[in-house]
């Protein structure tokens, strides 16, 4: 695999996962709103609180991950975030169309958040932008 796939590969991962991550957290503020997730997050065994966090976690990491900034961070940060959902889903069986969803989406995403993380910021990035305008400037 030449440096080209391997740029647009993690092009595509992180787009695909901040479009991913953006919507989840839209749906927890206009759908289910904040106070029934907080619900459903203690409920489920979290605290109440821990909806907040999570939900900005959603919303700003996956507007970082589409722009290719700071990707490795932002995936490293999201891992417990997907785990916590994996934890959610692991009584429900393996797929996802099991009652309450099953627990290989959930993991899928985990793995995804892992492979962003090693393949960090891409070429097609605007942290990558910004390096060159900066090396430019200090030449």
């Amino acid at each position: 695999m030449n440096q080209s796939n391997t740029n647009i590969a993690a092009l595509l991962l992180r787009v695909t996962m901040g479009v991913m991550l953006i919507a989840h957290g839209l749906l927890k503020v206009m759908v289910f709103t904040m106070a029934g997730t907080a619900q459903f997050f203690e409920q489920v065994g979290f605290f109440a609180w821990m909806a907040y966090p999570v939900t900005f976690i959603e919303i700003i990491g996956g507007a970082l991950l589409i722009v290719g900034f700071y990707s490795r961070q932002v995936a490293l940060l999201v891992i417990p975030v997907l785990l916590g959902a994996l934890y959610v889903h692991l009584g429900n069986g393996w797929l996802f169309t099991a009652a309450n969803g099953g627990w290989e989406y959930p993991a899928f995403l985990v793995m995804t958040a892992i492979v962003v993380a090693l393949l960090g910021d891409g070429e097609y990035s605007i942290r990558n932008v910004m390096v060159k305008k900066n090396q430019i400037a200090n030449a």
